[in-house]
């Protein structure tokens, strides 16, 4: 491997436990090959089995979940109600639209009424069982020994203080008011002077475990809902299509895999080193 260079800081870290709701800021995580541990391992489905996600369901993130011990969750609506689910282990797997999923394990009854009941509409939560396999699309960069979580296309989403300021100022000067990186929902956000430098990291070193960027993030509707109200506007993807536009995407932040195999105790912490070593055009 060629020499790494120090690039940045980690500035902070978030964990998303269920898939669309709310997460949580954390000091450090422990690192598994489906990305940080307890990342994005529920899920909410219709009925059918049909994914329901926060781009057609904006109330999911008016919902907090927070990691708990053994792989259970806290989930917390604005009003401080809350339900603790622990795994499902023994539940039977049902089929689900998660792409490349295809089965799950459903909570109980009494998680899904409760759900239901904040959403106005008929959901399920489900679980990513620890023997389940879901592959990172070719296509979107992934690797035969690469595996998945709940996440859209690869475990990690890593944002940098630098371009989220590069967008602000865009923003700006179209009149718009600033955003954070919570519009962007990124597991790992970290300083640098220069934006954008991200696109083409190619691997990256962040305190002592190794990762892989398999492409830039494209960025969808998610990223106009405004996290307080839950309203949706036109930004920042028309500032992102002004500056960031190709393949007919708006692009931010990069979306990483750990290469494997990982040690035991790999752990991400506030603080850490970002080191890059190898850098390929985006």
């Amino acid at each position: 491997m060629s020499t790494t260079v120090p690039v940045a800081r980690v500035c902070s870290l978030h964990l998303y436990p269920v898939k669309s709701l709310a997460g949580v800021a954390c000091d450090s995580a422990g690192v598994a090959a489906r990305g940080l541990a307890g990342d994005r391992r529920w899920g909410i489905v219709d009925p059918t089995g049909e994914k329901v996600t926060a781009r057609e369901a904006h109330g999911l993130l008016g919902l907090t979940a927070s990691p708990l011990p053994d792989g259970a969750v806290r989930l917390t609506d604005r009003s401080g109600a809350a339900i603790r689910v622990e795994p499902p282990r023994e539940a039977a797997p049902v089929p689900v639209s998660h792409r490349g999923q295809g089965t799950a394990r459903p909570a109980g009854d009494e998680v899904a009424a409760w759900l239901s009941a904040r959403l106005d509409r008929a959901v399920r939560l489900v679980w990513q069982d620890d023997e389940s396999r879901r592959p990172i699309r070719p296509e979107l960069g992934g690797r035969p020994e690469d595996v998945n979580s709940l996440a859209d296309a690869a475990p990690l989403l890593l944002t940098t203080e630098a371009s989220l300021r590069r967008l602000n100022e865009w923003l700006a000067e179209g009149g718009a008011e600033a955003i954070g990186h919570d519009r962007f929902r990124p597991n790992v956000v970290v300083d640098g002077e220069t934006p954008f430098a991200e696109d083409d990291w190619d691997e990256v070193t962040m305190g002592g475990v190794p990762f892989r960027r398999t492409m830039v993030c494209d960025r969808c509707v998610m990223t106009t809902i405004d996290r307080e109200t839950l309203r949706t506007s036109k930004e920042p993807i028309r500032t992102l299509a002004r500056h960031r536009k190709w393949d007919g995407e708006t692009w931010f932040g990069i979306r990483l895999t750990p290469v494997l195999p990982l040690l035991d105790d790999a752990v991400l912490t506030v603080g850490d080193v970002v080191r890059v070593s190898g850098r390929t055009a985006a």
